[in-house]
């Protein structure tokens, strides 16, 4: 066993608190280690290269740095290693600046004894390391788009445009999601029906891109790469599709505000209606009042869906512009006009003579007949504003059936039931579930500009694994040993990723690997250690053990 130790300063994030001189000193003295090195920054170009150069020069058998985080620099140092004829899998990777030098940084003494007792339990795991081989398994280059919205259709028109075969499903009669009952769109001003149509027609004259309308996904099954869905249409036939990837484009609707300030389609309407009424010119309103964050950012929706603000501030304008003698009034909490163009509008709003008020949350306004009431909480005084059309801007809230649609994928959705993905920053289109990807507002609520790109995004996160040709998974996955495994299923039912699978007919439980995130879950719940995680053998983490 020869074993290389390389140790990491990180500029000032690991030794500005740990000594680690010390540690590399204290490293070359363990058993089996013939090399130790102290690296400024071992991730640099220099860094990696006296890992290849040790390996080669010193016939490492194992290889371990100590260093930051293995979730974003573990795949970079196993790559080296691979690079310079080192199964990538005889590398560890020691946590000395999250689990050490940063959490302990007024304690460099004791901070540096504990990196040193980091080091030793990382070698000693490392002498039982052993070669592995990554998975490979076919990829169906076809793609499932789940909705016909401004995002599914923007990624079904990309991926098509790759080459790749497209299959879009859409709940509707026809295509189009929210943008066909939007009369224009803010900043820009052009028609919605006209954006919209131009995208439907691309996408309908495509040949490698099949739309089912009045149709919804039934079920679906299998993994990246092979995924079984069965697609139900309005006739009751149901067809079964085989994908790859799956992109979940479902949108959102606009929350309709039964039983608040009088609503009643009439004189009390949504935004949504006032939209219809602007574009079919039936819009009659003289003294129209707009109350901001109806239904939103209270006890039964905290969020903010960040649209309503600028679509009133949009119909304040289109409605100055119709009758500039009409009296436009926005009784608003905060408002949210992100961006130059957007705050370019509100202060236009302005100039038009559209009024802004704000209201108090914890008083909000009461509606009459004719008449609105509320506190203006920075002037300190009751008011009341004359109205012959009040307009509620309320928040677009998920789908019902969200819920049912996450469940049959195994994915998220979060406590308001839009769905979530595996990291807002890291990851903010893909789910924890590989394979599958979100879109437009059925992530969040988004403009028609954010859909589009997310729409662009999912489809190239797509690409990027179809285009392969096989898919290559990591070998840190669970297995089964056949001839101990008694079937007690008690690793199926632990399992959150459903990758464990029961065989009667041998009595035994079986690991999926392409399903598998090698959580350990199933390792940790087997009473016979049949189950066990590659990387994370027992003999493994009793070696860290006993060393520490």
């Amino acid at each position: 066993m020869r074993i290389g130790v390389f140790v990491c300063h990180c500029g000032s994030n690991i030794a500005g608190t740990v000594d680690c001189e010390a540690v590399t000193q204290y490293a070359a003295a363990l058993p089996d280690v013939v090399c130790a090195v102290n690296n400024l920054y071992t991730c640099s170009e220099s860094g990696i290269a006296e890992i290849q150069k040790a390996v080669e020069a010193h016939d490492l058998s194992r290889v371990v740095v100590a260093s930051c985080s293995p979730r974003t620099h573990q795949p970079l140092f196993q790559s080296s290693c691979a690079q310079a004829g080192l199964n990538p899998y005889l590398f560890e990777m020691v946590n000395i600046r999250d689990q050490c030098s940063w959490v302990h940084a007024q304690k460099k003494e004791e901070a540096t004894e504990k990196a040193k007792d980091l080091v030793r339990m990382g070698v000693a795991k490392s002498r039982f390391l052993e070669p592995q081989e990554d998975i490979k398994a076919p990829l169906i280059p076809r793609t499932l788009v789940i909705g016909g919205g401004t995002a599914g259709l923007s990624a079904a028109e990309a991926l098509a445009d790759m080459g790749l075969e497209v299959v879009l499903v859409e709940k509707a009669p026809e295509p189009g999601g929210l943008l066909r009952q939007i009369n224009r769109l803010a900043p820009e001003g052009d028609r919605a029906a006209d954006r919209i149509s131009a995208l439907v027609e691309t996408v309908m004259a495509k040949s490698n891109i099949t739309v089912y309308t009045d149709s919804e996904v039934e079920s679906v099954g299998g993994y990246i790469g092979s995924f079984e869905v069965a697609v139900r249409q309005k006739e009751g036939e149901t067809l079964t599709e085989k994908v790859g990837c799956i992109v979940v484009a479902s949108g959102a609707v606009p929350l309709q505000p039964k039983g608040m300030y009088n609503y009643d389609g009439k004189t009390v309407i949504t935004q949504m209606e006032l939209e219809e009424q602007l574009g079919s010119g039936s819009y009659a309103g003289r003294q129209v009042v707009m109350i901001q964050c109806v239904g939103a950012r209270s006890p039964e929706r905290e969020y903010c869906s960040r649209l309503c603000c600028m679509t009133a501030v949009k119909n304040a304008l289109l409605i100055k512009e119709q009758d500039p003698d009409a009296q436009v009034h926005i009784l608003y909490r905060d408002m949210q006009m992100y961006g130059t163009e957007l705050e370019q509008m509100l202060w236009d709003a302005r100039g038009q003579g559209v009024r802004f008020e704000v209201y108090d949350a914890e008083q909000p306004p009461t509606v009459e007949s004719d008449i609105i009431r509320f506190y203006h909480p920075l002037m300190g005084e009751n008011r009341e504003i004359a109205y012959d059309l009040l307009v509620l801007s309320t928040p677009l809230v998920a789908r019902e059936d969200a819920p049912a649609l996450s469940q049959l994928m195994r994915v998220p959705v979060d406590q308001n039931g839009f769905f979530l993905e595996a990291h807002a920053k890291l990851r903010p289109l893909d789910f924890a579930t590989d394979g599958i990807f979100v879109c437009g507002s059925a992530r969040y609520p988004a403009t028609v500009a954010e859909a589009r790109a997310q729409g662009l995004g999912a489809a190239s996160r797509v690409a990027s694994i179809l285009f392969k040709g096989e898919r290559v998974i990591d070998a840190i996955v669970a297995e089964i040993n056949s001839e101990t495994c008694v079937g007690c299923m008690g690793c199926s039912d632990m399992c959150p990723f459903g990758a464990i699978s029961y065989l009667p007919e041998q009595n035994i439980c079986e690991v999926n690997m392409i399903l598998c995130k090698g959580c350990g879950n199933c390792a940790a719940t087997c009473p016979s250690q049949s189950a066990q995680l590659r990387g994370f053998k027992p003999q493994q983490i009793l070696a860290q053990i006993r060393a520490v």
